[in-house]
């Protein structure tokens, strides 16, 4: 059970200094709403730029620095796990941002050890390693991320 329910601190009870204060609710102020619109029309305006991107860039090019954008991905994943697993060691509530900025990053890489692969050494490799270490990973991080904000 100590997966499902975070264990905060109990706040003070009783006497003048504790308030209570009704949350908001999400979305609520027009300053949220504003930024949900943009982020709503946001998502559908890349359309369009997907479809210039399909027909321009190259389907292969030469790369500076390739190995060091694989090993900070890396070692950002490497963090994030630690620090996820850390976390939910301890049943910390700052788990579910955690893991959930971990699982993106696990799923984007992923995606691109398989699409980048094609025609190397690592092409059998790379869907192997996606689909039996990093998608189960962003799987359980996402999991954990959801049931710590609920």
């Amino acid at each position: 059970m100590a997966l499902v329910t975070p264990q905060f601190p109990a706040r003070p009870q009783g006497g003048t200094t504790a308030r209570r204060t009704a949350a908001k609710p999400l979305g609520s102020d027009r300053r949220t709403r504003r930024l949900a619109t943009v982020f709503t029309g946001a998502g559908p305006a890349l359309l369009p730029w997907m479809v210039v991107l399909a027909r321009t860039v190259p389907q292969s090019a030469q790369v500076s620095n390739w190995s060091t954008a694989w090993i900070g991905l890396d070692a950002a994943l490497a963090a994030g796990l630690t620090a996820t697993g850390l976390l939910l060691r301890k049943g910390d509530p700052r788990v579910s941002p955690v893991a959930a900025a971990t699982a993106a990053p696990l799923t984007m890489g992923a995606w691109f050890d398989v699409t980048t692969s094609a025609g190397t050494s690592g092409q059998g490799a790379a869907p192997a390693l996606a689909v039996g270490a990093e998608l189960p990973l962003a799987v359980a991080c996402a999991a954990v991320a959801a049931r710590r904000t609920a």
